[in-house]
């Protein structure tokens, strides 16, 4: 084992196999309902497209916990070195169908060979929240190590006291996760204990489908 191996969760396989089950179901939605369309909702476009311009020119970009790709083509579009990485097979043969000319990989978050200071920017986006609350910090280190100096992170995951097990979900399909919901200020304390400065917070209030979130973004310190 070496020294910055991750904790593998518990629940792995179960949520690796729910989100198979759901898979087709959740890149319908994201298509036809404009849920996975970033330019319908403003605010987290400009969040986005923040990101996008902070780490233009820095190199690749990794989308961690990409589902069907979404975000990962909209960064292509805006001209990034992007590719994405899922933990459900079956999010990846979506994201292949529906954004050919971007690179995606089936791999976990707790299982990335990551090279050191090798990546422009990561992004998280709303990717995060079923890792155990001990397992999200070693995840975050392992993205600080592998950013380059001045490489930005950013995540969005739902804000709320305590965990949610979830047994349905995307129109009825049986599931068994775990949501782990953070306060914006615990969050923000991770990302600063794993070794990045927050630059920029967006905090998200409840709508007619989810309850409220947060977005963090951050940037790796510069060497001394």
């Amino acid at each position: 084992m070496n020294a910055h191996s991750i904790d593998r969760p518990a629940d792995l396989d179960e949520v690796r196999a729910s989100y198979d089950r759901v898979a087709d179901n959740y890149a319908r939605m994201m298509l036809t309902d404009g849920m996975g369309d970033i330019r319908v909702h403003p605010w987290l476009k400009a969040s986005i497209d923040a990101f996008a311009d902070s780490v233009g020119a820095l190199g690749p970009v990794l989308d961690v916990g990409c589902g069907p790709g979404t975000v990962t083509g909209y960064l292509a579009e805006r001209g990034l070195d992007v590719s994405g990485v899922d933990l459900s097979p079956r999010m990846i043969e979506n994201a292949r169908r529906l954004y050919p000319e971007c690179r995606f990989e089936v791999a976990s978050a707790t299982e990335l060979a990551l090279g050191e200071e090798s990546l422009g920017g990561v992004l998280g986006w709303w990717s995060l929240f079923n890792l155990p609350r001990d397992v999200l910090p070693q995840v975050l280190a392992s993205f600080t190590r592998a950013l380059k100096p001045g490489g930005h992170f950013i995540t969005a995951t739902h804000v709320g006291d305590g965990d949610l097990v979830r047994t349905e979900a995307y129109g009825g399909v049986r599931v068994r996760w775990t949501t782990h919901r953070w306060r914006p200020e615990e969050l923000v304390e991770l990302v600063e204990q794993a070794g990045l400065r927050p630059v920029a917070e967006l905090r998200l209030p409840p709508d007619e489908s989810t309850g409220p979130g947060v977005v963090v973004m951050a940037r790796k310190p510069d060497r001394a």
